[in-house]
């Protein structure tokens, strides 16, 4: 399975992001390829995606740089917040 986490410029909050989507995958019970992309290349990071994972406030810039994806976009609140990141992948992959 991968996942992609996105944010505007892909360093800083797409790689904490990753982490924790990690950190909560772990706690689940579940393994996936997780890597960050910015938003500039999520097209071409998540074309092979289950889930890209991004701040409610980039979703549908997101959405309008995907286009057509059968990855389901889940918008996360609260990037430091391992226990909502894991509750949403668990809802979308569990």
């Amino acid at each position: 399975m991968r996942i992609v986490a996105v944010c505007g410029v892909g360093v800083g909050t797409s790689a904490i992001l990753k982490g924790n989507a990690e950190r909560a995958l772990d706690r689940l019970g579940l393994a996936a390829d997780v890597t960050a992309s910015d938003l500039a290349g999520v097209r071409e990071a998540a074309a092979d995606a289950q889930v890209v994972l991004t701040s409610t406030e980039l979703a549908d810039r997101v959405r309008e740089a995907l286009g057509r994806t059968w990855a389901e976009i889940i918008e996360v609140e609260n990037y430091f917040d391992v226990e909502e990141i894991g509750r949403k992948l668990d809802a979308s992959l569990g």
